[in-house]
């Protein structure tokens, strides 16, 4: 019983050491949110074999042009359509305490090297496990302390089907706006590209790395 104990004691240890070490750059996160990052290596890897990555091969066009459509901000004012111009769309819904929320990490880098061919927007949603309860004003501040975002981030909304589904989000999961894709979001972080033509081109599940070969390789850009 005494070497059960200390075996525990040791892998607690070991364990917390290892969270701590992880998240020492990581200023204002919650014990929670310092564990999911710490372990979100291993959600990845479990993760691999779900990858879901839905593509329009048949380059469908959208039937509602993507450029009537408002991002509100938190702010209160729409998000600047000058951004979008010439460049490829990533949208994605984010939460602060989920296990994919590393990839803040990742998107940022990916913004970083290639803002001249990307932007991305971010989409702050409770729909899942209430994994996104804290305010626009908390949110912004936990991407940008701990994660330094400096790409937009809209304000907080719902991204399934239901009535008070964001209208981007509207046209992103009905083929009859966007021309093919009926799927809505299956957990934070899925992707959706709209290429330089305002045409939606792919749906990723949140298991797709923003910094991995299939990003890298859909958008056309080095790492």
């Amino acid at each position: 019983m005494l070497k059960i104990t200390i075996i525990v004691a040791v892998i607690f240890a070991s364990a917390t050491t290892y969270v701590v070490l992880k998240n020492r750059h990581m200023p204002k996160q919650s014990i929670r949110q310092k564990v999911l990052r710490a372990f979100y290596p291993l959600i990845m890897m479990m993760g691999k074999s779900k990858k879901d990555i839905v593509a329009n091969t048949e380059m469908k066009e959208p039937s509602l042009r993507f450029s009537t459509i408002n991002v509100l901000m938190p702010d209160g004012t729409y998000l600047d359509k000058n951004l979008l111009t010439g460049k490829k769309i990533i949208i994605v819904n984010t939460a602060s305490d989920c296990g994919y929320t590393a990839q803040y990490e990742a998107l940022e880098k990916l913004y970083e090297l290639h803002k001249d061919k990307i932007i991305i927007i971010g989409i702050p949603s409770n729909d899942f496990m209430n994994q996104e309860k804290g305010s626009d004003m908390e949110i912004g501040a936990f991407c940008s302390n701990n994660y330094h975002i400096s790409f937009p981030i809209a304000l907080k909304g719902s991204v399934l089907k239901n009535e008070n589904q964001l209208d981007i989000y509207k046209w992103l999961s009905d083929e009859s706006k966007n021309g093919w894709n009926n799927l809505a979001p299956k957990w934070n972080f899925c992707k959706y590209i709209i290429d330089e033509n305002g045409r939606l081109t792919h749906f990723l599940n949140s298991t797709v790395d923003p910094m991995g070969k299939e990003m890298r390789t859909i958008l056309k850009i080095e790492e």
